[in-house]
């Protein structure tokens, strides 16, 4: 164990002055995923059947936590089918703005990433440059160390960037399973109020 955290160590070291802002996106990055997977987790309408859900917009009363909750206000005093598409409306719109711009900060994140591992590189190589230009005694190990500045700091980028595009695509599902679960609850409430006011589309 603690060959490898002086490992880690050596090669924090040797990536440069990039890994600072490597290690800090890696931190927003992985942040925002974990506070968007506790926010999809926390929604019920993953854990509940059809059936249920289905009889609570029949019977709104009966509705339990945040799924009841949107039913009842959905049928509350209503009109007409556009109330009802009108108040769904509001629900998307008080949901998901914010999940969104999550989601757009993270994609910018996750992109940044190998860019900023590119920039080590081109870093890299210019010290390796330097040290051929200058030449000297130490001129192995200077060339050694740009050439490890490049190649490392690379590396972390795209060690950044991978499991980040594979976090984000998962979020997204996430995201448009809420979306689709809204959709059928708009869907059916609106053929349950045409079936029991007997109204035109």
């Amino acid at each position: 164990m603690e060959n490898f955290f002086k490992k880690v160590i050596e090669l924090w070291f040797a990536g440069g002055v990039l890994m600072v802002p490597l290690v800090i996106l890696c931190l927003m990055i992985f942040a925002s995923a974990a506070r968007l997977w506790r926010y999809f987790n926390r929604r019920e309408f993953r854990r509940l059947s059809d059936r249920l859900w289905q009889g609570w917009v029949k019977e709104p009363e009966s509705g339990l936590g945040e799924v009841g909750e949107m039913i009842r206000y959905s049928q509350d005093e209503v009109r007409s089918i556009g109330d009802i598409q009108s108040r769904f409306s509001e629900i998307i719109a008080s949901k998901f703005p914010r999940v969104q711009r999550q989601l757009v900060f993270m994609n910018v994140m996750v992109a940044a990433a190998p860019l900023l591992g590119l920039l080590g590189t081109v870093l890299g190589m210019i010290h390796t440059f330097d040290a051929i230009a200058i030449g000297g005694k130490d001129l192995t190990g200077s060339m050694a160390s740009g050439i490890s500045e490049a190649l490392i700091t690379t590396e972390v980028g795209l060690l950044i960037a991978i499991p980040g595009f594979f976090v984000t695509h998962l979020i997204k599902r996430k995201l448009h399973e809420y979306e689709a679960f809204l959709g059928k609850l708009e869907s059916f409430t609106v053929q349950h109020f045409r079936m029991s006011r007997i109204l035109p589309a």
